[in-house]
């Protein structure tokens, strides 16, 4: 067995490793480390939606209507009742792919024509291709990657009123929802009022959606499935090329072992590694020495980078990459990198079947090889990472 401390995670957090499932910091708020418990968080009814942002929209006027990430209880579980269709594995398969599969080649060939490209372009048309799909972004003006590119910049600046950069960041931000309200969403809304389609726009008219609710969703959509697909694709070719072995056996491997694969590589490297909730009623947090009492209205993070690396769920050597490891418990081979229990991120399969379907064509080149070394940046609200300035070179040199 490995040392306890040996890991390949290619993303350091700074982070010492947590000693007890649960702990309190010292303004009151918990945090928690161990996978059963956090598992057991994210499935409670008697929490809402914290962080990522919901300070924010809970500043909207109340007749708005909130995307579904920031929704609880009912009226979240009828809306992803009624977008499931979108993210079944028959969709997945038969509708999805076939895009999939041409963006992959269209990015393949460009990488063999110019002989080099960077990985976060290639993994961020694909995602951004598949997503616009499923939200019905089709009808957007040139230059959707460049307002997303700035929508979701690799540093966020705080928004405010009584500093310049503040005021920078205010201007900023409220310029870009509106070049991408214009130029993508307007464009879309239009199109889908005089021919139903079906996706997520023409589900939210249904719904009697107003334009401003529509952006708001489309936007909670681009971030949780283009940016952090991103990433993903990024970290897995990482691990790809720094390890010949594991390499090796991603090419070898049929599609069901090379997804596997990646849901191990996302399980050890988790894009969004904080995920917050809010208690609405007193808790009951399972602990050593009997358990923590969380007092309504108190904040809960699960820190999921920690969660999935508990030996008592995911087994021996939790920092080191076992594609054949078995979960204890859980929702899958990821462990709780997608979430768990209502907020579970519904795009999952679709977000592992577009690394693989990028990658495993990707590495089929002769001679690839990745260039430079990969710079990581953090955003701390979320635990998450950008890696940048991983290139990718087709040679016939060593």
């Amino acid at each position: 067995m490995a040392d306890a401390q040996e890991t390949v995670r290619k993303v350091d957090r700074g982070r010492e490793r947590p000693r007890c499932p649960v702990s309190r910091t010292a303004d009151g708020s918990w945090q928690v480390h161990g996978y059963a418990v956090a598992r057991e968080v994210l499935r409670a009814t008697d929490t809402v939606q914290a962080g990522l942002g919901i300070e924010t929209v809970e500043k909207l006027p109340s007749r708005i209507r909130r995307p579904v990430l920031y929704q609880d209880g009912a009226e979240h579980r009828e809306q992803r009742r009624r977008t499931a269709r979108f993210f079944t594995p028959r969709r997945v398969d038969g509708h999805y792919r076939e895009l999939m599969v041409r963006v992959a080649e269209e990015q393949v060939a460009a990488v063999r024509a110019a002989g080099t490209a960077r990985l976060s372009d290639l993994s961020f048309t694909m995602a951004i291709e598949v997503v616009r799909d499923i939200i019905g972004l089709r009808h957007s003006r040139p230059g959707l990657k460049d307002r997303l590119e700035r929508f979701f910049p690799e540093k966020f600046g705080s928004p405010g009123l009584t500093s310049a950069r503040g005021l920078y960041w205010l201007v900023r931000q409220n310029a870009n929802w509106l070049r991408i309200h214009l130029a993508d969403v307007r464009p879309a809304i239009r199109a889908h009022r005089r021919e139903e389609r079906d996706d997520l726009i023409s589900h939210l008219l249904s719904d009697g959606c107003s334009d401003a609710e529509i952006l708001g969703e489309c936007l909670t959509y681009a971030a949780a499935g283009m940016v952090t697909t991103r990433e993903f694709i990024c970290v897995a070719a990482w691990h790809l090329f720094d390890d010949p072995r594991l390499l090796a056996r991603y090419r070898a491997a049929a599609e069901a072992e090379r997804l596997g694969l990646l849901q191990e590589i996302l399980r050890l490297e988790p894009v969004v590694a904080r995920l917050s909730r809010r208690a609405t009623a007193p808790l009951e947090l399972p602990t050593p020495d009997g358990g923590a009492r969380v007092r309504p209205g108190e904040l809960i993070t699960v820190f999921v980078d920690e969660a999935n690396a508990d030996p008592e769920a995911v087994g021996h050597d939790p920092h080191l990459l076992r594609p054949d490891r078995v979960l204890g418990q859980g929702p899958g081979a990821a462990g709780l990198a997608f979430g768990d229990g209502p907020h579970r991120c519904p795009g999952a399969a679709v977000a592992v079947l577009e690394a693989d379907v990028l990658l495993s064509r990707l590495f089929a080149l002769d001679g690839l090889r990745m260039t430079g070394r990969p710079r990581v940046s953090f955003k701390d609200d979320i635990g998450g990472y950008a890696i940048r300035d991983l290139t990718v070179t087709v040679s016939e040199g060593p």
